[in-house]
């Protein structure tokens, strides 16, 4: 991989979409039929709301490779649900969304992350899912590409609070080359735990919540201070 694809790769990943834009034209005045290059260009222009020209370079790719699976998927993702041809959106607002709220939301560093392909189409901002599978907590983006998984010790906590009856939203605070954070809010609490938040900080804090633990004589709510 040349140097020049490397710094777009990286530019993308910091969310600098100007400056991916830029590189990434560069780097198809050297190579007009560079489809990941193309790709990288689409999606950059895409994450800032110009629709149009998103969807009109991932169709130049499709005139390349008509069975290309990334321009395929994103141009669908293009598409609103109603069918229809939109030819530029908002770009994402950052307004209010990553404000913090003791117990309720939580910035967590993903592991055993997805190839950087598949992190490179990441934006901040992103709406993703959480998904339980054999007792861990998987990151999925909505187009059902694996991101990464949740540590141990939080999937375990969460997957006790969503199974409940808790829920969860989830977006893409910031992504990197080696590094993927992400932001969950709780936006449901079910009354069993109506006294206990979702995330906890060891470090300010010297109880631990036995509701989460699976026995049926202590009340809800009910705190055990460690020694």
């Amino acid at each position: 991989m040349t140097a020049s694809k490397t710094l777009a790769i990286q530019t993308a990943l910091a969310g600098d979409w100007e400056g991916a834009i830029k590189i990434n034209e560069q780097l198809l005045e050297e190579n007009p039929h560079d489809i990941e290059t193309m790709n990288r260009l689409a999606f950059a222009w895409s994450s800032i709301g110009n629709i149009k020209k998103a969807r009109l370079v991932y169709q130049q790719v499709l005139d390349i490779d008509e069975h290309n699976p990334i321009a395929t998927r994103n141009i669908k993702r293009l598409n609103g649900s109603d069918g229809k041809q939109y030819t530029s959106v908002a770009p994402l607002s950052f307004t209010n969304l990553f404000i913090e709220e003791p117990g309720r939301t939580k910035v967590v560093d993903l592991i055993n992350l997805a190839d950087k392909k598949t992190l490179t189409m990441l934006r901040s901002g992103e709406k993703v899912e959480l998904q339980t599978k054999r007792m861990k907590i998987f990151v999925i983006s909505q187009q059902k590409h694996f991101i990464g998984m949740l540590p141990d010790d939080l999937g375990k906590r969460l997957i006790k609070l969503i199974e409940a009856g808790n829920l969860y939203e989830t977006f893409i605070k910031s992504s990197q080359e080696n590094k993927v954070v992400i932001f969950i809010r709780e936006t449901k609490r079910v009354s069993k735990f109506k006294n206990q938040p979702s995330f906890i900080t060891l470090e300010k804090t010297k109880f631990t919540f036995k509701t989460i633990r699976d026995e049926d004589n202590e009340p809800a709510g009910h705190l055990d201070q460690e020694n």
